[in-house]
């Protein structure tokens, strides 16, 4: 593996929780295990390993970003690691009302779900 994998891990590791990342990573197949390597080097080290925003502020981001996108799952667990970087159950709500005034109320609605949802089963 490479030195950007092994960094990207870490930080993904650090994120998102053992649990999440040993679960992701179990599930790799031969097919699936170039997209694994490509965002754990790309997503996790190139961009997650930046100096300029804490990853407190990147998970801000991603979640109004995902929820924006709706991808359910990935939101879900985006959520999870925001509640690991500090993020506040208020915060997040706050994320979400913001996605329901400029990307729809359903978005901002579903996101809000997804994220009790969550917060419930911490």
């Amino acid at each position: 593996m490479s030195g950007t994998f092994e960094k990207g891990l870490k930080k993904r590791r650090k994120v998102m929780g053992d649990a999440f990342v040993d679960n992701a990573l179990s599930q790799m197949t031969d097919l699936t295990e170039p997209m694994q390597d490509l965002v754990t080097r790309v997503a996790w080290d190139e961009i997650w390993n930046r100096d300029a925003l804490s990853d407190r502020e990147r998970s801000l981001i991603n979640l109004g970003m995902i929820a924006a996108l709706n991808r359910p799952t990935e939101f879900k667990g985006h959520v999870r690691g925001a509640l690991n970087n500090g993020v506040t159950p208020e915060e997040i709500r706050d994320v979400c009302m913001q996605v329901a005034v400029y990307c729809g109320m359903p978005a901002g609605l579903e996101a809000l779900r997804l994220a009790i949802s969550v917060m419930e089963d911490a």
